[in-house]
């Protein structure tokens, strides 16, 4: 029963870090849009050098959670 709780629970944790952390690079790769301007429909694309670094977190959050 014990095995059972522990393994419920990890998966519960890593869910929910996996959770944090891409929310975490998707607010970096966003980084300059102001939730007024999500609002109004004027979202902004960010540039081509912040997409690159949010992918390479991305890949390197993905290699280090396995």
């Amino acid at each position: 029963m014990n095995m059972l709780i522990n393994m419920f629970t990890k998966l519960i944790a890593r869910k929910a870090m996996n959770w944090g952390i891409n929310k975490g690079v998707n607010s970096f790769a966003r980084k300059g849009d102001q939730p007024d301007d999500q609002i109004a429909g004027k979202k902004q694309r960010p540039n081509q050098q912040t997409q690159d670094v949010a992918k390479r977190i991305k890949n390197l959050n993905r290699m280090t959670r396995r």
